[in-house]
């Protein structure tokens, strides 16, 4: 792995550890393994160098939420694929957690990607509950974007609460109660 590489990959993990005051440089540094002039050489400071990393794990969460909500099965199973995969439900969400940190969100530069991510995501998920509708799986009054903010939430939500109990427990209640408000009616 290139410098440059190391030192993206431990700016994402020190961010979602600690936020954007805790990474310091010298943290950076460090967990990469660079010498002290290497994030100079290959970025312009700090903020360039968390740009990049809010990128890539914002591309990272695209991809993988996009593989399960783009694979097999009738909206309903996509959906519940995208609740119910794996994730790391007590270190929280790598994007979520961004928002939770003002240094991050008062910068325009470093909120762009986590809110293009999670705008991304709420459509992908109101485009597959439209597709649920039209296919006579969902009720016709649902409203596929609300549908898509509370499926968002409800993961997001269910970090927070998972990571206050110290058990994933709390995370998959709410996905279980999401999932029972959603399941198709059968007649």
């Amino acid at each position: 792995m290139s410098t440059s590489e190391r030192l993206i990959e431990s700016t994402r993990e020190l961010l979602w550890e600690r936020g954007y005051v805790g990474t310091s440089p010298k943290a950076i540094l460090e967990r990469a393994g660079a010498g002290q002039g290497s994030m100079y050489h290959h970025f312009k400071g700090k903020p360039d160098l968390a740009l990049a990393a809010i990128r890539r794990t914002a591309e990272e969460m695209r991809a993988t939420a996009g593989a399960v909500l783009g694979g097999p099965g009738t909206p309903y199973e996509r959906i519940a694929a995208y609740l119910r995969r794996e994730r790391d439900v007590l270190r929280g969400c790598p994007v979520g957690r961004l928002t939770m940190d003002p240094d991050v969100i008062a910068s325009a530069e470093l909120r762009a990607p986590v809110d293009e991510t999670l705008d991304w995501l709420r459509e992908r998920i109101a485009a597959i509950v439209e597709e649920g509708k039209e296919q006579g799986e969902f009720a016709p009054g649902l409203d596929g974007r609300e549908i898509a903010t509370a499926v968002v939430a409800t993961v997001q939500g269910g970090y927070v609460l998972a990571r206050a109990s110290g058990s994933p427990a709390a995370f998959d209640a709410g996905v279980r109660g999401l999932l029972s408000l959603l399941a198709p009616r059968t007649p």
